[in-house]
Order: C-alpha cells, then sequence, then structure tokens
C-alpha cells in the first residue's frame, strides 16, 4: 500500500537539526530497502502562491499560502510497504520527524486504474 508522508518544519524560523548528509543518507536507505516510490523538498515557503475557485467559478490567486499554523510543508515522500505499521517506522526515521518538525502519514487513495 501507498503512503504520502508529509514532511512538516516546526516553523520557518527553526533551525534545522538535521544536515542534507541526514537526508541522503534517509533517501538511500529507502531506495536500498526498495520502499521509496518518490518524492521532493519543496522550494521556500515565499514562492507559495494559493488558489481559491468560489461558488461562482471566480479564480482568487494570492501570494503565499494561508496557513494559521506556524508549521511549514517541507517536502514530501511517497513510499510502498505493506501496511501503516511500517510507514510509520520510516516516517519515525525521517530527519523532518526531528527537532520539532513532524511527518504526517495518509494512505494514498486507490480508485483503481484509471488507464483502462
Amino acid at each position: 500500500m501507498k503512503y504520502m508522508l508529509l514532511i512538516y518544519a516546526a516553523s520557518v524560523d527553526a533551525a534545522s537539526q538535521c544536515t542534507p548528509q541526514d537526508w541522503i543518507e534517509h533517501e538511500k536507505a529507502m531506495r536500498d530497502a526498495g520502499v521509496l516510490v518518490g518524492g521532493h523538498s519543496l522550494a521556500d515557503l515565499t514562492t507559495a502562491t494559493t488558489v481559491r475557485v468560489d461558488a461562482a467559478g471566480e479564480r482568487n490567486v494570492t501570494d503565499g499560502p494561508f496557513a494559521e499554523t506556524r508549521e511549514v510543508l517541507g517536502g514530501y515522500e511517497v513510499i510502498d510497504v505493506p501496511n501503516l505499521d511500517v510507514a510509520l517506522d520510516w516516517a519515525a526515521r525521517c530527519p523532518g520527524s526531528r527537532g520539532g518538525g513532524s511527518v504526517v502519514v495518509r494512505p494514498i487513495a486507490d480508485f483503481g486504474d484509471s488507464t483502462d
């Protein structure tokens, strides 16, 4: 089953407690285990744009996310593992889960093969 690991920093100003090498080693461990489907780091929060469409179909585009929380989404990984317990183990090994950061684990919905 595929799970998305949403990696949050504690805040924009939070000092990272992990190094680029930590991330490289984490990705290598996932690749070596054969569980990594994909993932990316996100660019700086100041580059975000939010799009909302109202009931009349009017588009509203604003700079930045509308985040009421101090946590900042910094990246994601998609893994393919047998169950939630294994996904939680990989989330705990993620460097982003340290130093006030967090990793939210969500199963990816399966709507069947849409290419049929």
